[in-house]
């Protein structure tokens, strides 16, 4: 068993111990993709009406947008292309406090495949299986926020034979595919870069945790958000002293991931959420709490090496869990998050580059367009 004051600083970048299957892992062959271009409401002037949607989590679908438009894999020739791509931003029309509001998404995807379908043939030749989507949503093309609505609603089926690039992954769960590729979600690199410390800060917080417990909006008792799992935990370890966790988002919040050594990750309405990508960059380790997730290019980023996985339902034994990690363990957790090609393999950085979220989810998608050729 280890206490809170066994731990000194993270390995510094330098000390890598893995990435070089990441860093090579982003071939893309001939893989062309041709880039729709229909009218600007769909996208382009969401984001002149509303530019909040630049920078929140689910901007993935700009991103990937603006780095298709300068990629090499781009065609102008829709009859060389492998995929299809359709630009349009769903979760630019956003609450006064910043949530995105969704009830129009579906009248929003049906009018922008009505365009495609109607101005080119190749919807229609092949029922839209060689285009992808960008969907950031809780719960991918479920288009709900809350799981229950969202499995009665199941996937929006114009797009049920289409492949989907969304946050969203869980084993077995009617709001994912065989199609569906895992991305994170967007975490602002210029935000990232302001709040990091020097390397060799101390890590004097043993969890942390910043974030709703209770969403007294939508379920003010906690039993049905986050399936209890976050009233449980704050309910148990509120005067612990180990625990720092408060509802409360300080200034300080990414300062004090760096000063932590795990950060809890418990699922909200969603399995996942922008704060295990902030915990594996700020080297904190993720101790994710969300059952089946699967997580951003599993195959490519060790998570099962670098995070905890505590089952929903052992959430009370969270203490005891984390305090009999050895010593040893954390500090090969540790490594593992000092490198940078993990970090990068998690970021749509201001410009696309080899390694980034942008080329693994380029590199998925071909070998999806192998696996069904």
């Amino acid at each position: 068993m280890f206490g809170i004051q066994a731990f000194g600083p993270s390995p510094t970048p330098d000390q890598m111990v893995t990435g070089n299957n990441i860093a090579n892992s982003s071939d893309r062959s001939t893989m062309k993709v041709y880039v729709y271009d229909i009218p600007a409401a769909y996208n382009k002037r969401a984001v002149q009406k509303d530019p909040r949607c630049l920078a929140h989590m689910f901007a993935t679908e700009i991103k990937i947008h603006t780095f298709l438009h300068k990629s090499e894999v781009r065609t102008f020739v829709p009859e060389e292309a492998d995929w299809f791509f359709t630009p349009i931003y769903t979760n630019c029309d956003l609450s006064d406090t910043g949530l995105p509001l969704i009830n129009r998404v579906p009248q929003m995807m049906q009018g922008a495949i009505t365009y495609i379908s109607t101005h080119w043939p190749y919807w229609n030749q092949s029922r839209g299986a060689n285009h992808f989507f960008v969907v950031p949503h809780d719960f991918g093309a479920c288009f709900h926020f809350q799981e229950m609505a969202a499995v009665r609603r199941g996937i929006f089926p114009l797009l049920r034979e289409a492949a989907l690039v969304q946050t969203f992954g869980q084993i077995k769960h009617p709001c994912m595919t065989e199609k569906s590729i895992i991305i994170p979600p967007y975490v602002p690199l210029m935000r990232i870069s302001r709040h990091s410390l020097p390397p060799g800060t101390l890590r004097s917080i043993f969890a942390y945790f910043r974030g709703t417990i209770y969403d007294m909006r939508n379920d003010p008792q906690g039993g049905y958000y986050a399936r209890g799992v976050r009233a449980a935990m704050g309910e148990t370890f509120k005067d612990n002293p180990l625990f720092d966790m408060s509802i409360d988002h300080p200034t300080t919040y990414y300062e004090d991931m760096q000063r932590s050594i795990f950060c809890l990750c418990p699922r909200g309405w969603a399995p996942w959420s922008p704060r295990i990508v902030e915990a594996v960059i700020y080297g904190c380790i993720p101790v994710i709490i969300a059952d089946n997730i699967v997580l951003p290019f599993e195959g490519l980023i060790p998570w099962r090496k670098l995070a905890v996985f505590v089952k929903e339902r052992d959430v009370g034994m969270l203490e005891s869990i984390l305090t009999s990690i050895p010593a040893m363990q954390v500090k090969e957790k540790q490594g593992l998050l000092a490198d940078t090609a993990i970090k990068r393999a998690l970021l749509f950085p201001k410009v696309a580059m080899e390694g980034d979220a942008f080329h693994l989810m380029l590199a998925s998608l071909s070998k999806e367009k192998i696996s069904h050729t």
